[in-house]
């Protein structure tokens, strides 16, 4: 596929956002007139701390969590042409979590969205329609994008590699996302519900859902990727904080 072939507003859609270029810097220092000596330990002279590298699992409750959608984000980025990344979000879109803390291998996660709120940045006329139509997501003939997790593997003290089904253009395969635990709390007054946080990103080919469209030819960047780059921020809200005054007793 050529550039010329690709329509207009294809050109402009160019999904998922830039790479970056690496600099080196050098630095050289005069030489020392004399050699320096190696400074004497001292009893003196306090140890360093030792690092704080170990996450602190807060105390929040396992049980039921749903997405607070006002602190939640879903967006895509595909490279466009080589020149760029071009990103994209799903504005409505809605998950539960099942939450172990002891044991978070134990969880869950299932989500659903709805391809006909793609939002994008400065769209021309038409091209929302153009991407929501038959060459792309199609949404009018699959109106639902579900993952729904298979396995939680635990890697480190607050990451994990997250196994689910994901389902596209009426296409399931296995996606993996990393996921971070950021925290969370087992609520106040102000919010009298557990609450907590996760990062999650990904990568899958669209291509293998049935979405090949505008992919480039291989060994050229010339249309857009067939690799799509999804980043979420998600908040969940969960059980409620247990009563602190105990019920009054029945009159006699």
């Amino acid at each position: 596929m050529t550039y010329s072939t690709v329509r207009p507003h294809a050109r402009r859609v160019l999904w998922l956002t830039a790479g970056a270029a690496a600099l080196a810097l050098a630095a050289c220092s005069p030489p020392a007139a004399k050699k320096a000596e190696a400074p004497v330990p001292s009893a003196a002279t306090p140890a360093a701390a030792p690092a704080a590298d170990k996450f602190v699992m807060p105390k929040v409750p396992a049980g039921d969590y749903k997405l607070d959608p006002a602190h939640a984000n879903l967006e895509f980025k595909v490279n466009h042409l080589g020149f760029s990344h071009y990103t994209a979000r799903f504005s409505d879109f809605d998950a539960k979590l099942k939450f172990d803390p002891v044991n978070p291998s134990a969880s869950s996660v299932e989500a659903t969205i709805d391809p006909k709120s793609l939002t994008l940045p400065n769209p021309p006329a038409g091209f929302k329609d153009a991407l929501t139509g038959k060459d792309w997501l199609d949404a009018a003939q699959y109106p639902a994008i579900t993952f729904r997790s298979t396995k939680v593997e635990v890697t480190g003290a607050n990451t994990a590699k997250v196994t689910g089904d994901f389902t596209l253009h009426g296409v399931t395969k296995p996606v993996v996302l990393d996921a971070t635990f950021n925290g969370g709390y087992a609520g106040h007054p102000m919010d009298p519900h557990a609450r907590i946080g996760f990062s999650a990103k990904g990568t899958f080919n669209r291509s293998e859902f049935g979405i090949g469209f505008g992919v480039p030819a291989p060994g050229t960047t010339m249309g857009v990727s067939d690799a799509v780059d999804v980043q979420i921020e998600a908040e969940f809200s969960g059980p409620p904080l247990p009563d602190a005054k105990a019920p009054a007793a029945p009159a006699q």
